[in-house]
């Protein structure tokens, strides 16, 4: 399987662009590059149904996040507070970060 190249990580602040979640703002929990998906906090959240174990002793219905493609969601700068693309920059020491296109702000502190 390919590894997808994602534009948000982990503990990014991301809104939601399209589906039943539209509008919505939460962190990146998790990112799965080799899916090109990311599990977002309180947006798609689902209903699985648990059985009794050892680990749970009561069953019953769990409601839990579910990954969404990457695509659907856009990063929300922490500088501007905006939903914007990402640049890439290649900084004086060879390091490469991401850009907020809106106001130019580096995004990974």
């Amino acid at each position: 399987m390919s590894q997808h190249k994602l534009h948000v990580r982990k503990g990014d602040t991301v809104i939601v662009l399209s589906g039943k979640d539209k509008g919505k703002k939460g962190k990146v929990l998790v990112a799965f590059p080799s899916e090109g998906k990311v599990l977002v906090e309180d947006v798609n959240v689902v209903t699985k149904h648990k059985k009794p174990s050892p680990t749970m002793q009561q069953g019953g219905l769990l409601k839990q996040e579910a990954p969404v493609f990457a695509a659907k969601v856009m990063l929300v700068c922490p500088a501007c507070k905006q939903p914007t693309r990402v640049a890439s920059q290649i900084l004086g020491n060879g390091a490469k970060v991401r850009v907020c296109k809106k106001c130019n702000e580096n995004i990974d502190k």
